[in-house]
């Protein structure tokens, strides 16, 4: 049985439950509500939940270890001489898990029966063609090993849904049968329920710390593997980013991809911080109830656009703009319509919102009495703003900057489409350059067998970024609750 029609049985399991524990709890009682320990609907919700938790939780920790538990199982049956490493075998695998995916639609077409499937031999029959009767393109023929293990896989797939099925109702079925008999009317029902629904509210707040948790972890091991390949100076100080050249993993340093990174970063924020700024001032301080209604979710509209977008925005109407003014034409600077400055124009243009809500937020948390009290003082309405307003907002417009440089760190897509891909150390704005995120995304692109330094190398540029914005993102929060005003 599928996990869907599984999981649409333990659904009506414990609606069925909730009906009849609500109505066990009643009769417990004569009917009699008031003496009933919580109300009625408590009784059916222990059911229900007794009934549906455990057997969730099982069918999606099943559903998630069964193929990997599967999969490592059968690539023991795939012979050595056919691999070379573990970048080789797991496109073996892909190609088992996609002839055993083949022959379960052919036999759900009713093309060949089970027995029939069993007994195929590749070195006679057309596996490619028949594949491709159901829609399953393979790309080479398929070998006498990988259909044996696709065979293996698809009977190991059988069994193993076939216990997930009986073990997954058994528990549920058990859950409701050990709920139905604790419900009586002095049962607690409400303090079952209500403990139940902690621990649920903790598993899900888990859920995120151990995906962080997971994810560190997962750069961190990568990253020493990495290291144990290519010594850590060569990277950290490196001043050449060439990987598939000039003697393959022997360039692989990180200096001209931070240059770039930090490069585009700076020129973002020198657009996204005075406009977004001045736009939180206005829309805080000067614009009236009726503008500040339009304006504000106006403005931000572009957090909303995809970055994709931007970058296409930056390729196509932003980079030919710049090329006309500072190209062969203009000022001569520029020579192709990538570049830092593009990037960094439509980055700042996205970043805008990032900088404009979060400071508008906190100029407007400055208490009125601040600015009453200025202008009793005798001072005009810009005066408040720039000497008692932004000296009690700035430590949070300090932390709002500090993010929007995280983000601007991390993007990817803009840089990808607007600044190119050439890793130099250059100070010249019109250049094309390229960023830690656009090189992470090229090292991982195509069939990685992550079993080389320049696959690897996309875990220790992850890593190196993960601290870069970790930082940032310490050192805002650091300012804001160190030089925060607190107002009564």
């Amino acid at each position: 049985m599928s996990a869907l029609w599984l999981l649409v049985i333990v659904l009506a399991l414990a609606l069925v439950g909730f009906l009849v524990g609500r109505a066990r709890a009643l009769a417990t009682v004569g009917g009699d509500r008031r003496k009933l320990h919580s109300l009625p609907n408590y009784y059916g919700f222990n059911v229900s939940m007794l009934a549906l938790v455990p057997a969730l939780l099982v069918l999606g920790l099943w559903v998630v270890i069964q193929p990997m538990v599967i999969n490592g199982s059968v690539s023991t049956m795939i012979p050595p001489a056919l691999y070379d490493d573990a970048g080789q075998l797991n496109l073996i695998m892909s190609d088992v898990n996609r002839v055993a995916d083949g022959l379960d639609a052919v036999q759900r077409a009713g093309v060949m029966s089970e027995d029939e499937l069993v007994q195929l031999d590749p070195n006679t029959t057309d596996l490619r063609g028949l594949l491709g009767s159901v829609g399953v393109a393979l790309g080479a023929d398929v070998s006498s090993d990988t259909l044996s293990a696709a065979h293996a896989l698809r009977a190991k797939t059988a069994s193993g849904g076939l216990a997930m099925t009986i073990v997954v109702l058994a528990i549920a079925a058990a859950g409701f049968l050990v709920a139905l008999r604790m419900t009586h009317g002095d049962f607690r029902a409400r303090n079952s329920v209500e403990q139940g629904v902690k621990a649920l509210l903790i598993a899900a707040a888990s859920i995120a710390i151990l995906t962080t948790i997971g994810i560190v972890l997962s750069l961190i091991f990568n990253t020493i593997t990495f290291f144990g390949m290519f010594p850590a100076g060569d990277f950290l100080f490196g001043l050449t980013w060439s990987p598939e050249g000039r003697g393959g993993s022997e360039h692989l340093g990180i200096l001209p991809l931070l240059w770039g990174t930090l490069y585009i970063s700076l020129v973002a924020l020198l657009v996204a911080v005075p406009i977004g700024l001045f736009a939180a001032i206005y829309l805080s301080e000067y614009a009236s109830n009726a503008t500040r209604a339009v304006a504000k979710p106006l403005l931000e509209v572009l957090a909303g656009i995809p970055t994709i977008v931007y970058g296409l925005f930056a390729l196509t109407v932003v980079g030919p703009l710049l090329v006309n003014f500072f190209g062969a034409d203009g000022l001569g600077w520029m020579q192709g319509a990538r570049s830092v400055m593009t990037a960094g124009l439509v980055m700042g243009i996205m970043l805008i919102p990032f900088v404009s809500s979060l400071s508008d937020d906190i100029i407007n948390a400055v208490p009125q009495a601040m600015r009453d009290g200025s202008y009793g003082l005798g001072a005009t309405q810009s005066e408040t703003v720039r000497q008692v307003v932004l000296p009690a907002a700035l430590p949070g417009i300090v932390g709002a900057v500090l993010l929007a440089a995280s983000r601007a760190i991390g993007e990817t897509m803009i840089v990808v489409m607007g600044a190119g891909a050439a890793a130099r150390l250059d100070l010249n704005p019109f250049e094309a350059m390229t960023t830690v995120t656009a090189k992470i995304v090229s090292q991982l692109t195509g069939d990685s067998d992550f079993a080389s330094p320049e696959a690897l190398v996309a875990f220790a540029l992850g890593m190196t970024l993960f601290i870069l914005t970790l930082g940032l993102n310490v050192l805002a929060l650091y300012i804001v609750r160190k030089y925060r005003e607190q107002y009564e």
